[in-house]
């Protein structure tokens, strides 16, 4: 029997999609690494040069810092209110086969042999179709429905495609 639930995306949902993406990866723990550096060089170098370039490092070191999250939020903003298709419900079934995702007439399905990763995060279940496509499915939205998803994924991906507890 498969397991059904409907999903509507919020801009929260998308930003923390985002921000899992970003920061899971090289480039977001490089930004990090390079704001720390830059505010330990402001530090060590205070009083040995200008003034100026004390302040300069500090709002570089604070630019590389929040211009990364600020972007991924606005980003998720915009590109949910771009989007008819983001903003309606999507139904979810899930069974031996794989994913069936509806929405309206419109239908498509992901079988488990064509599932790069499934990873659960804090507050989303990631279902990566590709290394940078998922379908994002907020926990909340998914309640009791979770076990049985986990089960199932478990089941059905090898061990390391599957991060799900």
């Amino acid at each position: 029997m498969p397991i059904e639930f409907d999903i509507t995306l919020s801009s929260d949902d998308m930003y923390r999609f985002n921000m899992y993406q970003t920061y899971s990866g090289f480039h977001g723990w490089f930004s990090i690494l390079f704001s720390i550096l830059i505010f330990v060089v402001a530090g060590t170098t205070y009083g040995k040069v200008e003034t100026m370039y004390t302040l300069l490092y500090v709002v570089f070191a604070v630019i590389f810092l929040f211009y990364q999250p600020v972007s991924l939020f606005l980003r998720s903003k915009h590109s949910l209110a771009a989007s008819e298709v983001l903003r309606r419900p999507l139904h979810y079934a899930v069974g031996e086969q794989g994913f069936t995702v509806s929405q309206g007439e419109e239908s498509a399905e992901l079988p488990w042999g064509q599932i790069y990763r499934m990873v659960a995060t804090k507050s989303n279940v990631l279902v990566y179709s590709s290394r940078i496509h998922a379908y994002v499915i907020p926990r909340a939205q998914l309640g009791e429905a979770y076990g049985p998803l986990a089960r199932l994924a478990n089941e059905h991906l090898e061990k390391f495609r599957c991060s799900m507890k």
